[in-house]
């Protein structure tokens, strides 16, 4: 079995995605590429892992850029003729089946509907493209439930299946906030929220910002701390009035996202729009609760480990924190709850296992016809 993966971003949960799924599937034997930008955080963890990369630029972005995108990706994969192509999020999505247009058996996965991230008249032609690309998509991976019934509103009717996102169990494990704190610098005894993620829009950082001074005012010695970089962190910094209060710690980009989850009392997804975030994940798997906004794969993820509030409210994301603050008895037992449901249902195996069933009988049947 030779397989390309094909995927834009290069950091954060799709690229944590993409790798996980080359390694797993190199392990069984499979000659596995990822093709992808040429430098970031995935390329240096592929190559340490020996999985092969080719170099594939393309930009976050469609545009008059896409074009030439999708010619140097139709070369690239006719230079490697693999048996199956796996497609990963909105841009591979777009160049990879106008360059292959069935030709090759094709998976797409979108991790977010390109619809659901795009506004105005570019939303209407995100949702056309992705219903006319259906038939180019051999098989449809969602990572959650309501990913899927989204895609199905859209009507993108490709043979699709739900594999929900999973993380490393054995990394992410329960540990001693103190000794986390201790290494990361932070106070050892405030009642802590950690938001981690990319500082977007989409992510919305902003909304977590605007809900803080009222967790404040239930618990006055609360610290948030924002793990991540992004195109929006500069103006909330400049711009948003809590964004300079000694309350509000900006981590900046980190690779100890493990340490973050550890000194945690709770985890905070303020997020405008998700597929499955793995940032809940990868908190349960730490044994840490979350709160978040009920967009897609939230409730699948989260269930009782946590709380899920309307998506937009404010108010109920700061009661949902201050809660969990102010309450470390709920927080932990929420936290064993969390790590039991990340061991059963989310764990990177489970996943790997899955999409492996997937390709194959994809292929299979491939060669059948």
């Amino acid at each position: 079995m030779k397989i390309v993966h094909v995927t834009q971003p290069v950091d954060a949960g799709v690229a944590s995605v993409v790798l996980d799924l080359a390694t797993d599937q190199q392990a069984r034997g499979w000659d596995v590429a990822i093709a992808c930008p040429p430098a970031g955080w995935l390329v240096d963890r592929a190559r340490e892992a020996e999985v092969e990369v080719h170099a594939w630029s393309a930009r976050r972005e469609p545009g008059v850029s896409s074009v030439a995108e999708t010619f140097r990706l139709r070369r690239l994969l006719d230079r490697l003729d693999p048996d199956v192509v796996h497609l990963h999020s909105s841009k591979a999505g777009l160049a990879g089946r106008l360059a292959l247009r069935g030709r090759l058996p094709t998976l797409f996965q979108p991790h977010l509907w390109s619809f659901e991230s795009a506004r105005g008249l570019l939303r209407l032609a995100c949702r056309g493209w992705e219903r006319a690309a259906s038939r180019w998509t051999h098989q449809l991976i969602c990572v959650s439930d309501d990913e899927l019934v989204t895609g199905r509103a859209a009507a993108v009717h490709s043979p699709a299946a739900v594999v929900c996102n999973g993380v490393d169990t054995e990394r992410l494990r329960p540990g001693s906030r103190v000794h986390a704190r201790r290494r990361l610098g932070l106070h050892e005894f405030a009642p802590t929220a950690v938001c981690v993620g990319r500082l977007a829009w989409l992510k919305g950082q902003d909304q977590l910002l605007t809900a803080w001074p009222r967790v404040l005012a239930a618990v006055p010695s609360a610290r948030l701390v924002l793990v991540g970089a992004g195109p929006m962190g500069r103006a909330w910094r400049e711009t948003h009035p809590i964004a300079g209060d000694g309350s509000v710690l900006w981590q900046g980009h980190e690779h100890r996202t493990a340490d973050f989850y550890t000194a945690a009392d709770v985890v905070v997804l303020p997020s405008r729009a998700e597929g499955m975030a793995l940032v809940p994940l990868e908190a349960m798997a730490s044994g840490r609760p979350v709160v978040a906004f009920d967009v897609g794969g939230v409730r699948q993820s989260l269930w009782d480990a946590g709380a899920v509030v309307p998506a937009g409210d404010i108010a109920a994301l700061a009661a949902g924190i201050a809660s969990r603050l102010a309450d470390p008895a709920l927080a932990i037992s929420e936290g064993l709850r969390a790590r039991r449901r990340a061991e059963e249902l989310f764990d990177r195996c489970r996943m790997g296992e899955q999409t492996a069933v997937l390709v194959e009988k994809l292929v299979d049947d491939r060669s059948r016809g």
